[in-house]
């Protein structure tokens, strides 16, 4: 869990320093879409709605950017038709790589991703390949100096979370799909600060990399996630905290 904690909050806050703001925004937009498209406009029975406002809220955009999102997945506003497809592949060290998408152009997006995948080092799987390797869970991470260890545990157990787990600098805490809002509900009534929440893919198992390869493993990841088609890529690696903190400082 400990390298998916880390890659989380090194992801989290290079999106809130973006200076491509413009490219996190359509990430965001396409989201806010897609969520009112499948589920519909209301976020308050739309938890995957609710989480993708909540984003686009982290990320200062604008209200009007969001309700015209809204409207354009529920029909009030002509949009884009968006296509969720799931990529699966294998980057350098054997790690397994699943990228989640939102495009409006199949072939295109194939096209793109797999060329990625060729120039840096890793290959595209079959469906199926990688996925059984992970499993979907609702991911939290609060920093130490909010709250007590003991105190934490009580209120998160209590909101029925499946583990609690003390890093460096704060506590990860993943929960099943179901309890994940009532989880984040639990630490929200108690005022408790949450650094990162989202609902995440966690593998099942990590494979360590190393060396130039690590590095070769997380400049790919990097690119994948740089395409504006992308959403997420999740990875089950296993790298050492001195080569995620150089990360963390590019």
């Amino acid at each position: 869990m400990s390298g998916h904690s880390k890659w989380a909050t090194i992801k989290h806050k290079k999106a809130a320093l973006d200076s491509k703001r413009g490219a996190m925004f359509t990430k965001i937009i396409r989201e806010l879409t897609i969520s009112a498209r499948q589920g519909g406009g209301n976020p308050d029975a739309n938890p995957r709605l609710r989480m993708a406002i909540q984003k686009a809220k982290d990320a200062n955009m604008p209200n009007d950017n969001i309700d015209r999102a809204v409207k354009k997945g529920t029909g009030e506003l002509e949009g884009m038709t968006l296509e969720e497809i799931t990529y699966e592949g294998y980057g350098p060290g054997g790690v397994a790589l699943l990228i989640m998408v939102l495009s409006d152009n199949r072939n295109r997006t194939t096209s793109e991703i797999r060329s990625i995948f060729e120039k840096k080092g890793g290959n595209m799987a079959a469906q199926g390949a990688v996925n059984w390797l992970y499993e979907k869970k609702g991911y939290l991470v609060v920093n130490k100096t909010v709250i007590d260890e003991e105190k934490l545990m009580n209120i998160v157990l209590d909101a029925v979370a499946e583990d609690m787990q003390t890093e460096d600098n704060g506590y990860s805490i993943t929960t099943s799909p179901n309890d994940f809002e009532k989880v984040r509900k639990a630490l929200d009534d108690k005022k408790i600060k949450i650094e990162l929440a989202e609902l995440t893919m966690i593998p099942k198992n990590t494979i360590k990399v190393v060396g130039d390869e690590a590095k070769k493993l997380l400049n790919l990841i990097g690119d994948l996630e740089d395409h504006d088609d992308v959403q997420n890529v999740y990875a089950n690696f296993d790298i050492p905290d001195e080569i995620m903190n150089e990360m963390e400082k590019e």
